[in-house]
């Protein structure tokens, strides 16, 4: 394997040894590949995923704009699915990345949508 995705590995799961998520503070997962960014909160003690959203979503792409306006757009609409369902907190998983450029955006989009992390 290439040696950027086994570091990335590690640190993902250097971070999932802390970080977990329940019904009422879910984890609020990242996933970046180079086009698209995939959202998730999930409920680790019943292994369910609550809530999703992505940069593939309709309205998120029929918008104009460049990835990290996107990614800030994503942020947003899991924040309003999330409140919508009466989650208020969740707990921040970068999965390995940099909290830098669009995995920022998407936090501070959750974080503008009223998530609280």
């Amino acid at each position: 394997m290439d040696s950027k995705i086994l570091r990335r590995q590690k640190i993902r799961y250097r971070i999932r040894k802390k970080v977990a998520g329940v019904a009422v503070k879910p984890r609020l997962s990242v996933f970046r590949s180079n086009t698209d960014i995939y959202v998730q909160l999930i409920d680790d003690i019943s292994g369910q995923t609550i809530a999703a959203a992505s940069s593939n979503d309709k309205d998120i792409k029929a918008q104009a704009g460049n990835k990290v306006e996107k990614s800030k757009m994503v942020g947003a609409a899991i924040a309003t699915k999330a409140i919508a369902l009466g989650v208020t907190t969740a707990v921040f998983d970068r999965s390995g990345y940099l909290y830098h450029g669009r995995v920022k955006a998407v936090a501070e989009g959750a974080r503008e949508g009223g998530l609280l992390f």
